[in-house]
């Protein structure tokens, strides 16, 4: 591979990385997009009894070569700068520009199914139960009422695992999950405050339950590709709800800086939450944000197409 390939990987990892730290939005979505999600799969698959062997056994070549090394570390990297660089960035977008931002990602989303759902070769009977099946549990996932959980070690722990095996599906956001565990701003002050030992076992629950996860996913990868997609595109559908733009608060809490934060939200329309906040929607500026963000994830999938025509 050549070395501008590493860094458009890298680039990659960054745009999955950016997506992991909004709450509604999954880094899966980007990389299937971006044309690297079956690899990413296989890759982190490969992390199997038989690496383990090579890497302790000090076969660092067969290990590294097995498990795609070069692949995974250019992704990795690429998710890690823009994790710990745009976190607390997000973080204020989220609190000072919320039309804006969740606009945006409205319309990357819409343009994120539609893709998704062109990798489907055959729609029969059983994809469109699939469909409607991921756009159900995405929605009641959106709908549930975040709960207050323990910072016991285990619990940071399980965490990581059900929130990396989140951030690799498309439409089912792993920041999102962390919200409904009671962990998303506990995670995201750790990060910026680069906490080590609670980044640690967040990153050790997290490689274990991708590790895992990614073997089930390969399988139906390759034994059930439709269904499989359909369920994925469904999933995107259904976490619409969550990135709707216009939300009225029903429920705060207060984080550990006795900082107040919204808890519980219900979708209202531009008119109502005008009349309820008494604040400018800001329709128009929303409108042109979701555009925009439709038309980024064609303008990545359209350069993605240029650059694999042009190795061919």
């Amino acid at each position: 591979m050549e070395k501008r390939n590493y860094l458009l990987l890298g680039l990659k990892g960054c745009a999955m990385g950016a997506a992991d730290v909004v709450p509604g939005v999954s880094g899966g979505t980007i990389a299937f997009i971006s044309g690297i999600y079956e690899e990413l799969i296989e890759s982190i698959k490969s992390i199997d009894l038989t690496a383990m062997k090579y890497l302790f056994t000090l076969k660092f070549g067969a290990f590294w070569k097995r498990i795609n090394g070069n692949f995974l570390l250019a992704v990795i990297c690429g998710i890690a700068v823009s994790i710990f660089s745009l976190a607390k960035l997000m973080t204020y977008l989220l609190e000072n520009h919320p039309i804006y931002i969740w606009s945006f990602f409205f319309g990357l989303i819409i343009a994120s199914s539609v893709l998704v759902s062109k990798e489907i070769t055959r729609w029969r009977f059983g994809t469109v139960v699939a469909l409607i099946a991921g756009i159900a549990v995405a929605y009641v996932i959106t709908v549930m009422t975040p709960s207050s959980t323990p910072e016991t070690w285990w619990f940071i722990m399980l965490s990581g695992a059900i929130a990396i095996c989140a951030m690799i599906l498309p439409g089912i956001s792993g920041a999102f999950i962390l919200l409904l565990l009671g962990k998303y701003k506990f995670i995201m002050e750790a990060v910026g405050n680069l906490e080590i030992g609670i980044l640690l076992l967040f990153a050790i629950g997290a490689v274990a339950g991708i590790v895992n996860f990614s073997h089930v996913l390969s399988w139906l990868l390759k034994n059930h590709h439709n269904i499989t997609i359909a369920l994925l595109t469904g999933f995107m559908v259904g976490s619409l709800n969550k990135v709707w733009p216009w939300k009225q608060v029903l429920e705060t809490y207060t984080d550990s800086h006795g900082n107040i934060h919204p808890l519980v939200e219900q979708n209202v329309l531009p008119a109502g939450y005008e009349a309820i906040e008494q604040a400018d929607p800001m329709l128009w500026q929303a409108i042109l944000m979701c555009i925009v963000g439709f038309f980024l994830i064609y303008g990545i999938e359209y350069v993605g197409k240029r650059i694999a025509r042009s190795r061919q």
